[in-house]
């Protein structure tokens, strides 16, 4: 008997001796981050960043292929007795030599996850990962000129490449609303000492809102620089009008954690059949999150109506696209994207 062939009849024999759970279910306990394993991660640091921000350093596992500066990756954490999945951009370089990762996470009101992570989530703890993913990324040709048009927490994406790539003409235009709540305050400012960045700082609760059309004024250049903006909708939207009025279209790369929201109608009630629950959903908020508020294990990924994660068969009833205002019915388990769809009446989702 050939050794492949004793070792596919010992496992045969584990699994017997195991039932109901398997052999892997108990290597996953003594060694989760293994070659073969789901992807998983261990968090070995929280580093706080500002009052309501904080850095995650994550080990992951051994199937981990790497990232490329720009991308996100999913993290799917237990909280309160249920996973839930997030997409954070990657902030480590991708040089980093430890073999870890990091992700930057800003705690918004009422986010179950961000919260978690920023204020309660301790070293030691196992979180699920998908690979590295998204196309807000820098090209194989670097360009000669960059700018980074940030605010919030959209500095991160940009932080991820600054740590990556040096260029020798780099500009960021960066918006929070006082200097303590500035993401990486320090490391920008390392990099001006060290005239590897150029830094238009502003503080919106004493300078306002940034107008873009005081680009002139802060970046003159700015027309001839290549572009990756990331921030509010509101400001991704002035930026794709003004570049589309003043500058080429396609020098501005933009990135959105979050759908535009264009349309909302009325709601309804919502059934899981799946999960035998039923509440009231109005009609702004995503299917998505009505499911994970009822503590219904929802498929999600990219939240932004990108990725195709969350599709989820909708038997019955019918359903709006956030984005569009376009009715979707329940026509034979059509499949929707539960992060940009909310309910236009009563509606039964495959959950």
């Amino acid at each position: 008997m050939t050794s492949t062939a004793l070792r596919s009849r010992a496992w045969k024999l584990l699994e017997l001796v195991t039932t109901p759970l398997l052999p892997s279910d108990y290597l996953d306990l003594v060694s989760p981050l293994r070659a073969g394993a789901d992807l998983r991660g261990r968090i070995e640091a929280v580093h706080p960043e500002t009052e309501d921000a904080a850095t995650i350093v994550i080990r992951p596992g051994r199937g981990w292929r790497g990232h490329v500066a720009g991308q996100y990756i999913r993290i799917g954490v237990d909280v309160d007795g249920v996973r839930l999945w997030r997409a954070y951009s990657v902030t480590s370089p991708t040089s980093r030599t430890d073999g870890r990762i990091t992700i930057t996470v800003k705690a918004i009101p009422d986010g179950k996850v961000s919260n978690h992570l920023v204020r309660r989530v301790k070293p030691g703890t196992l979180v699920h990962l998908d690979q590295a993913c998204g196309e807000f990324v820098l090209p194989k040709a670097r360009p000669a000129k960059v700018l980074y048009l940030t605010a919030g927490s959209g500095i991160t994406p940009a932080m991820g490449m600054l740590r990556d790539t040096e260029f020798a003409d780099v500009v960021m235009v960066h918006s929070a609303p006082r200097k303590q709540d500035v993401i990486f305050r320090n490391d920008l400012h390392d990099l001006v000492a060290d005239e590897k960045l150029r830094l238009v700082e502003l503080h919106t609760d004493t300078d306002g809102m940034l107008d873009l059309a005081r680009l002139d004024e802060l970046v003159p250049d700015w027309a001839e620089r290549e572009t990756w903006a990331c921030g509010p909708a509101g400001l991704l939207d002035a930026a794709e009008a003004h570049w589309a009025q003043h500058a080429k279209p396609e020098s501005l790369h933009t990135e959105r954690f979050r759908p535009s929201v264009v349309v909302a109608g009325e709601g309804g009630e919502v059934t899981f059949s799946t999960t035998g629950k039923t509440v009231a959903a109005d009609g702004a908020t995503p299917l998505l999150n009505v499911g994970e508020e009822a503590g219904v294990l929802m498929k999600s990924g990219c939240r932004m109506g990108i990725c195709f994660g969350c599709v989820t068969p909708l038997k019955s009833g019918a359903v709006r696209d956030l984005r569009t205002g376009e009715i979707t019915e329940g026509d034979k388990g059509v499949l929707i994207q539960t992060c940009v769809s909310a309910a236009a009446g009563p509606c039964d989702l495959e959950r």
